[in-house]
């Protein structure tokens, strides 16, 4: 069984709580439940830590480094533990590690410069970009490791330290990062505690926590938030999406559909930037209904581990419930359902990639965020409409515009009301070195890029007189 971290060693609980393997819905591993003297330890290790670790920038670059490594030298162990207690495909899996290692080193990498803004025979001013403190991170189950070193990363390099709590679904990878990672890091740089909730509220409320980043549901950031404004923490919130696509009437149909359709589909809908609603002109709606659904009927679903898979189960039993509740009430006011439309009759929570046509705005599948394999293609005439209708949303993630003018698609992108808008495909500027980040009920600050590095930081001047 995998153990906590804390203190840069290895920490057993009295309770643990049941791992389920989405692939057969049944309980697989156990893991660790921490207890309220666990995470008082955690968060005691991490202050402890801090006070050495963001002296040294040199040192936590190369530690760092070594982190990447040591990550990448895990790769086949952490892969299979995200197959087995998430549910993608190995490969997928494996890439999601790859991404992990691609984090470490570019923040390792990354220069942080003083600003200086005077400095001449009337004095001098510089600009010093100082580490917070205790950083709480709270990652989700899509994408359990991924999303954790989006906030590890930039983290360690501004020379803050970590209490990091994965998703009680997806605990055993994060559980496994922090072992792969005790002989690395100092002792309490990085902590790994698991649990189910409510966990997140005792770290988010803890008087050790200078920041809190967290990656999750709109209603939990909600609670976040709240928790972090008691005591000033600062916060960086990625919440959920709406995510449209809006293609226009020009488009080759068969040229762009497979790219659409992953861009929804991508591991199984569960992607908080992937398309989750398509506005598609009336000209090309019903050819491009066709060949979604085509694709749909085709894809290879089954676990994570069939050679072949390309999509996987739903991780969990209430998203299984979820995308099925709101596929059957789109059907119920009137959805045309392309391809899919139910559960797979077989252990585990599987659901048929599902295109859903013949459906618009009101109706809660196009209007909420969805988060699974059913895709609803909405019909529209006018291009002005359809951004408006894009926008008619309380997110704004990410979006697209599809064209065979890829100038006329560059001149309606800045209309949508969204974090990233990309042109002829859709989420993939999700890069190290660019900010990711929404606008109204999608969260609040970015993570990734200098952007996100200074998100775990603070700024502090210092002046004087001139210097000789």
């Amino acid at each position: 069984m995998y153990t906590m971290t804390i203190g840069g060693a290895r920490v057993e609980t009295k309770q643990q709580f049941d791992v389920v393997n989405p692939a057969t819905g049944s309980v697989f591993a156990t893991a660790p439940a921490a207890a309220a003297d666990d995470i008082e330890r955690a968060m005691l290790a991490a202050d402890e830590a801090f006070a050495t670790w963001k002296r040294d920038e040199e040192t936590r670059r190369k530690a760092m480094h070594a982190a990447a490594d040591a990550v990448e030298a895990a790769t086949t162990e952490l892969a299979a533990l995200v197959t087995a207690e998430q549910g993608k495909p190995l490969s997928d899996a494996a890439m999601e590690v790859r991404q992990a290692v691609l984090w470490l080193r570019y923040y390792a990498d990354v220069e942080m410069p003083v600003e200086v803004v005077r400095d001449d025979a009337t004095g001098y001013a510089e600009v010093y970009r100082r580490p917070l403190g205790v950083v709480a991170a709270i990652t989700p189950w899509n994408f359990p490791l991924t999303l954790a070193m989006w906030k590890i990363a930039p983290a360690l390099r501004a020379g803050n330290t970590l209490v990091v709590k994965p998703s009680p679904f997806t605990p055993l990878a994060t559980l496994a990062l922090g072992e792969v990672l005790r002989p690395v890091l100092p002792p309490g740089v990085l902590n790994v505690v698991t649990g189910p909730d409510p966990l997140g509220s005792v770290l988010t409320s803890h008087r050790l926590v200078r920041k809190i980043s967290f990656t999750g549901s709109t209603e939990t950031g909600k609670h976040v938030a709240a928790a972090a404004a008691h005591d000033l923490k600062r916060v960086t919130l990625e919440l959920g999406g709406n995510d449209p696509a809006i293609i226009l009437p020009d488009v080759d149909v068969s040229a762009i559909a497979q790219r659409l359709f992953f861009s929804a589909f991508m591991n199984n809908g569960q992607v908080c930037l992937a398309v989750k609603r398509v506005y598609a002109h009336a000209s090309i709606h019903d050819e491009l209904v066709d060949a979604l659904a085509a694709i749909a009927r085709a894809v290879k679903v089954d676990g994570g581990t069939v050679e072949g898979t390309i999509l996987g189960p739903v991780n969990n039993q209430p998203q299984l419930t979820r995308v099925k509740s709101l596929v059957d009430d789109a059907v119920r006011k009137g959805a045309r359902v392309a391809a899919g439309g139910s559960a797979i009759d077989r252990p585990g929570y599987f659901y048929h990639p599902t295109i859903l046509a013949d459906v618009s705005d009101g109706v809660a599948i196009v209007d909420e965020e969805q988060f699974g394999p059913a895709l609803p293609v909405i019909r529209y005439r006018d291009v002005q409409d359809a951004v408006a209708r894009a926008n008619n949303s309380k997110f704004g993630l990410t979006a697209s515009v599809w064209s065979a003018d890829p100038a006329e698609a560059a001149r309606i992108a800045p209309d949508l009301n969204a974090g990233q808008v990309a042109i002829n495909v859709h989420g993939f500027g999700v890069r190290p070195d660019l900010p990711f980040g929404g606008h109204k009920w999608s969260g609040i600050g970015v993570e990734n890029g200098y952007w996100g590095l200074h998100a775990y930081t603070e700024t502090q001047v210092i002046t004087g007189p001139a210097r000789s």
